[in-house]
């Protein structure tokens, strides 16, 4: 499986406020919101936690892919796109559990699981 590029890795460590997850509805319409429960699982997972999601609660369910995109302190954006999971119990929920502020309900938690990365419009996986 693919995992984040080193030089994304640490950016994903210096990002600047919360990220945006796009997730897309069975029309093929894209639906983004701001996250700011996220953290890096592995190397080729990323995780949000579903506080308080809805159209993208939906779209996760039915089985599709996503990005999310963020920027780091300098200024610098990057895109990772990859297959949406979405954990209610298991490893990636209990550890989502962990770093989830707990005035948060953390209903479930959402993986990304990495398949392209970008930096800017250059594709660096």
């Amino acid at each position: 499986m693919p995992q984040l590029p080193e030089e994304v890795s640490k950016a994903w460590d210096d990002r600047n406020g919360p990220i945006i997850l796009v997730t897309v509805d069975e029309a093929g319409l894209p639906n983004a919101i701001y996250a700011g429960a996220v953290s890096k699982f592995a190397d080729d997972t990323l995780v949000v936690a579903d506080n308080y999601f809805d159209k993208s609660r939906r779209n996760i369910l039915r089985g599709r892919k996503g990005s999310i995109l963020f920027i780091t302190k300098d200024n610098q954006s990057f895109q990772i796109k990859g297959r949406l999971e979405y954990h209610r119990s298991g490893a990636i929920y209990e550890d989502m559990k962990k770093w989830n502020p707990p005035e948060h309900p953390g209903h479930a938690a959402v993986s990304l699981l990495v398949e392209e990365v970008y930096q800017g419009a250059k594709k660096l996986l």
